[in-house]
């Protein structure tokens, strides 16, 4: 049995970050993925589809990432079934990532700016770093 999920879209809502009793990190956000055919009207539909990522990378998706932020999730889908205050059944489908990557920069010209002058100085002290490059997505 197969049960694995790769996508790659764009944040539509900025990442929830919340904590288990236990004291786990568990972040939630939804990812804007555009289909690959376009409807009559010669646009393409998106799909928004919830994600769950847990303990470090849920921190790190929530301190570095925001809405329109481009990002692939490789994981599963997960799902599953609650019932409402009013006694209704719900069923809910998400995918539970193993893996988040950010694919493109902040569009925060503060925080690049911070980003460069912090390479610039740990170059002046001799340690490598690859210069802040243009990725073209």
């Amino acid at each position: 049995m197969l049960n694995k999920i790769v996508l790659i879209g764009r944040l539509a809502q900025d990442p929830e970050l919340r904590y288990t009793a236990s004291g786990k990190a568990v972040g939630n956000f939804a990812v804007a993925v555009e289909r690959d055919y376009t409807n009559q009207q010669g646009e393409r539909d998106v799909d928004f589809i919830r994600i769950v990522v847990w303990g470090k990378q849920a921190e790190t998706c929530a301190n570095h990432l925001g809405k329109g932020r481009l990002v692939a999730v490789d994981g599963r889908l997960q799902i599953r079934s609650y019932e409402t205050k009013e006694g209704q059944r719900r069923t809910i489908s998400e995918v539970v990532a193993n893996n988040v990557k950010f694919l493109d920069w902040p569009s925060d010209n503060n925080n690049r700016n911070s980003n460069r002058s912090n390479n610039q100085k740990n170059n002046q002290q001799g340690q490598y770093i690859e210069e802040d490059i243009e990725v073209p997505f």
